[in-house]
This record gives structure tokens, sequence and C-alpha cells, in this order.
């Protein structure tokens, strides 16, 4: 029943049924009229099989298809082969699908499908409760229809879903979300939305901590400070109690100096909008930055500077300076005397650039994706010696992205480092 035909076998019989009707014309002298006759009788066959075939194909119910004899057994055998094929096919594509949606169920997270023009294909059960989805009266409708947010909408028009989007839950103020879009496939887009409303919270809770204690501690150091340096004044030359208050002075001024750096990056962080339409004018900032890293290095190093006096920018002033000058005095601070320190701010095709590059021992490359957390230090015994909080690179990068830019470390152990950021076009004064 599964045999098939070779175009060899079946032009075998054609060529002997053909014999057949001439050898039977040439009895009865009759050899037109019986392969006329033969001929139309073959055509007859062919349409009845063409009948079942069709009637097989659309009105039978039967899988099986019908015996078939000749040249069309083959056929009707070969399409319930591939009808076998199909069905073995749809079935395992059926458990691919179950599986899938089984895995989309158990994620964490809300999960949408859309199709390349942002209608929802489908949604697991964590989604309807987020997003207030409801499956599946809403396949087919655009996302956009469902989660009515302006800022949502200008982030799905612009397509550039390399930043997550967070969204303010608007039937529950106090609920955050977290909504990323990952292409897959042909065009269609994954939406994966988190409840990040505990860790924004505990993100807050923090800051007020962070920024709370330093304020309380502020006041005692100052008090303490002050008390330091009366006794000093009091105590009589050559006591051995000299040394201890003037070390307990350094301890002082050091938490003194860390307290005011948390207060400060506190301050940074909680601007939640800074005003970027105010123009800076970098060539007075550099001055400044010349004047403080002249005092710092005080004749020991080679200093460097290359500035373009042209070259301003909108933003921050105050920001910017604290991100300035920190990347200037820690290239002075971690640079043995003699050393080279480079300052630059110049125009690049990307903006405008500001780079500082020294002469240093360098940095090691596993501490690099570390320097910007807060307190990190490669070295913490050499930090503290030079006076170091680990907390300016996390002010640097704080303030700089106020200005939509990032931090930018290259650095070879014995060659030295470079630390730089470039403000972006847009921010540039073209006047």
């Amino acid at each position: 029943m599964f045999d098939s035909y070779s175009g060899y076998r079946l032009l075998s019989r054609l060529v002997i049924f053909l014999l057949l009707c001439f050898a039977v014309g040439l009895l009865i002298n009759q050899v037109l009229w019986v392969m006329l006759i033969g001929t139309i009788g073959l055509l007859v066959w062919h349409y009845k099989q063409l009948s079942r075939l069709n009637y097989w194909l659309w009105r039978d119910k039967r899988l099986t298809p019908p015996n078939g004899s000749g040249s069309w057994e083959g056929v009707f055998n070969g399409i319930y082969r591939l009808q076998g094929k199909n069905r073995k096919r749809v079935s395992q594509l059926a458990y691919l699908l179950a599986r899938f949606r089984q895995g989309a169920e158990a994620l964490p997270d809300a999960a949408v499908v859309l199709d390349s023009e942002n209608n929802i294909l489908w949604c697991n059960k964590l989604a309807q409760l987020l997003l207030g989805l409801v499956w599946p009266q809403d396949n087919g409708q655009r996302i956009d229809n469902l989660i009515r947010h302006p800022d949502f909408s200008i982030y799905l028009k612009q397509a550039d879903f390399s930043d997550p989007f967070e969204l303010t839950d608007t039937q529950n103020d106090a609920r955050v979300l977290e909504i990323r879009i990952m292409g897959y496939g042909s065009g269609q887009l994954l939406l994966i939305a988190r409840d990040i409303t505990r860790i924004r919270q505990l993100e807050g809770m923090r800051k007020e901590f962070v920024a709370n204690v330093s304020h309380e501690l502020k006041t005692p150091l100052t008090v303490l400070q002050g008390y330091l340096e009366m006794m000093q004044g009091m105590a009589e030359p050559g006591s051995p109690s000299i040394k201890a208050m003037e070390q307990m002075q350094q301890q002082t001024h050091r938490m003194r100096s860390m307290v005011e750096q948390l207060l400060v990056l506190s301050r940074i962080e909680d601007a939640s909008a800074v005003n970027l339409e105010a123009k800076v004018n970098m060539a007075l900032l550099m001055d400044t930055l010349k004047e403080e890293a002249q005092a710092l290095a005080a004749n020991k190093y080679q200093l460097c500077f290359e500035s373009d006096a042209d070259l301003n920018i909108y933003g921050n002033e105050m920001l910017l300076r604290s991100a300035c000058s920190n990347l200037v005095s820690n290239a002075i601070r971690y640079t043995e005397p003699g050393g080279k320190v480079s300052i630059a701010w110049k125009r690049v095709p990307m903006g405008a650039q500001f780079s500082v590059t020294d002469t240093g021992e360098g940095i090691a490359p596993q501490h690099l994706t570390r320097l910007t957390e807060r307190f990190y230090r490669v070295d913490s015994a050499r930090s503290r010696q030079s006076g170091g909080t680990g907390l300016g690179l996390a002010i640097t990068k704080h303030a700089l992205s106020h200005h939509q830019s990032d931090l930018n470390i290259e650095s070879q152990l014995g060659k030295g480092s470079c630390f730089s950021f470039i403000i972006p076009i847009h921010l540039i004064d073209m006047d």
C-alpha cells in the first residue's frame, strides 16, 4: 500500500496498454477506432480516480485514503504519507508551544508577546495581574491602547529598548513597574514587566538613612574638631599627648570630609531633574580646575592642560565641577611625585570630551568595573594614607548621569590610567 511508483514503471504500464489496444485493433482490422476507444477509456478511468481523490480530500472524514489501483495507488499513498508527517510535525509544535507557555507561566515576571505592530499575541497570568490585561479578550489589541501612559507610548514609538522603562501604576501609585522590551524571531517583541516597588522603597530608605546620618554626624564632628584644636593650643610643648591629638585631628578631618561627600552624593541622587538649560563657561571652569590642581600638586608633578576656550556646554555647573575636580584630584593623589597628569577638554565626533590622564601605577582589570561603587578602594591602606574616602568616583558617576554621560576608564598596570567622559552633542553651545 505504501510503495511508490517510479516513472519507468508508469511509462511501461502505459506502453503495454497502448500495445494491447494496437494488437486488438490489428485483429479486428480497426486500429484507429480501438486506439481511440482505449484512450477515452483510460481518460475516463483517470477522471474517476481524480473524483475519488477530491472526495477524500474535501468530504471524506477518514484518514486512510481509498484503495487506489494502477498509477493512482502511489498518489493516494504519497498524500497519506505527507499527512502523517504533517500531523507529527503539528504534534511536535503543539508540544513545544505547551512547554513554552508552561515556562512563561513559571516566570516571576509578567510576559507579553507582541508582533511587529505592537499587537498582543499572548500573555501569561502575571501580565494579567500586573498590567491589567484580560486574556483572550485582549488578543490582537495594541499594547499602548491598554497601557495608557504618555511616556510609555513615546518609549514604544522610539523603538530604542536599550534602557528599561519605569511605569508608575495609575491604579496604585505606590507600585512601580520596570518594563523591558526585547526583539526576537521575525519582527516579534517580548515585553517583560517586573514589580520593583520594594527595590525603590529600599533605595529610598537607604538614601534617607545616609542623608540623615551624615547630617547628624556633621555637628558632633565640628564640636570634636573645635575642642581638639583648643586642646592642641593648650598643650605644653613636648607633651606626649600632642602626637595623639594630631592623629585624632587627622581622623576627625577625614571623617568630616567623608560626611560632606556623603551629603553631596545624597543631594545629587535626590536631584531627579537637573536643569540642563543653563550655560556653563568651561573656560572659566578649566581655569578653576587648573588653580586647584596646581595647589594640590605643590610643584611635585608635571601638569599639562589642553582646553578649547570656545567649547561651552549646557548643564549644571556645580555637578560638572564636582565631577571634574574629583577626577583631577584622584589623578594627582594616586600618581607618584614627579609623574605627569594631563587634563584635556576638546571637541570629539560624539560631542565634547573631558579627560584626565596620569602616569601612575595603573589599575588591574578586575577592579575597573567596581571603581564607581561607594567606598570601594583598590588599595585600602594607600587610600587612607592619601586621604581618599572611596566616594569621589561615585559622586562623579551620578553627576555625569544627570548630563546623559558615562564615566569611561582605561588603565594599564605600570603605565597609568585615563578617566574621561563625553557630553553629548545636543548639550553643546553652538553659538
